[in-house]
């Protein structure tokens, strides 16, 4: 039993004390041999202590917001990517996109050998990789193309709108509901894109507002349209993958593929070209670091925030390459540019808040 005896005040117990409990060993059958047998002055009642320490205060919970600024600074540094394409001149977008692919394999390498996940993943799963490597490094060589033909901000907004198609795909391929606002974002999406594209059979031959001539702004909307399927394609198959494969592992497929498509592309069109020294070799390291960065950013984000916001500050993208667009290349949005990148926003803004709407009410 516990020794309570010399006790002197009560009073409650706080959470940094520190209590020390006190047991006796009490053989009462052989109180009357043993016990009498006792010299004077001794006691064979030695006590067992036992120190009970309290675990101090809890841990505080993780700082708030967080994973929203995660987000916030990869789509800073990936809307700095963009920009610095737009001003390297004479390196075709293949080159560049080869050349980020090699100084990412760099990186992951190290990763994976720390993680000890394999390069090449799964042996049921390879075939999958090596589809999302192709059509993730086509997304980026397109969006690349497409900043190199048409203005900035253009041709951001129409890569931003590959949320909807992501929406659209999972429902064919993996039978994820589909209601009726995808269809309505959809059609707001088409609506953003064919604004911002212009065509002559429905806004004549006198287009104003583009960057050069008509011809590269067609061929570089349908090079960003492009992106964001494949951006679209890659995030299903990102779905489909779940955890089954390590995320450094899906990366290393992109950057390893990446780099051998574009070898082979740049090779047989003949559009390799030595950077100029000086400037364009240190934005193009600069464009491989921050693509690093901007990566292992929105890694982090989704690791501690939910899907919805983060998809939701990715819109700071959009408002970034408009900015730079009017302080950089000195040209003005026009009023056909504003009203699609509306359209995109609002589409991809209303995918992202129902999705999170409904995975809120499921928890």
């Amino acid at each position: 039993m516990a020794d309570c005896n010399h006790c002197t005040h009560e009073r409650a117990l706080s959470v940094e004390d520190d209590v020390t409990v006190a047991f006796y060993k009490d053989d009462s059958h052989d109180k009357n041999s043993a016990y009498d047998r006792q010299e004077p002055g001794t006691n064979d009642r030695a006590p067992e202590r036992i120190h009970l320490r309290s675990k101090g205060p809890e841990k505080p919970n993780r700082c708030p917001g967080l994973g929203l600024f995660y987000a916030f600074l990869s789509t800073v540094f990936f809307s700095i990517i963009t920009l610095l394409v737009k001003t390297i001149e004479g390196i075709h977008a293949i080159e560049i996109s080869a050349i980020r692919c090699f100084f990412q394999m760099l990186f992951v390498a190290p990763v994976i050998i720390y993680h000890k996940t394999g390069f090449l993943g799964p042996r049921d799963k390879r075939l999958v990789l090596m589809l999302r490597g192709f059509l993730g490094s086509n997304a980026m060589i397109l969006l690349f193309y497409a900043v190199q033909l048409m203005p900035l901000a253009d041709a951001t907004v129409i890569t931003f709108s590959n949320p909807v198609f992501t929406s659209l795909l999972a429902w064919i391929f993996l039978k994820e509901k589909c209601t009726i606002w995808d269809c309505v974002f959809t059609v707001f999406t088409l609506t953003g894109v064919i604004l911002i594209a212009r065509p002559p059979f429905l806004f004549g031959e006198n287009v104003h507002g583009i960057e050069g001539d008509y011809t590269n702004h067609i061929k570089g909307t349908f090079a960003a349209f492009g992106g964001a399927i494949g951006a679209a394609c890659t995030f299903v198959i990102l779905r489909k993958l779940g955890k089954s494969v390590h995320y450094y592992v899906s990366v290393w497929y992109y950057a390893v593929i990446g780099l051998i498509e574009c070898i082979i592309t740049v090779s047989v069109l003949g559009e390799w070209k030595i950077p100029f020294c000086g400037r364009d070799r240190w934005l193009l390291m600069l464009i491989a670091i921050l693509g690093i960065a901007g990566q292992t950013f929105l890694i982090k984000a989704l690791q501690v925030e939910k899907a919805g916001p983060v998809a939701l500050m990715k819109t700071v993208d959009v408002v970034l390459a408009f900015i730079y667009q009017f302080i950089f290349f000195s040209r003005a949005p026009t009023w056909w540019s504003l009203g699609g990148a509306l359209c995109i926003v609002v589409s991809t803004s209303g995918v992202a808040i129902r999705k999170w709407y409904n995975s809120s009410r499921r928890n």
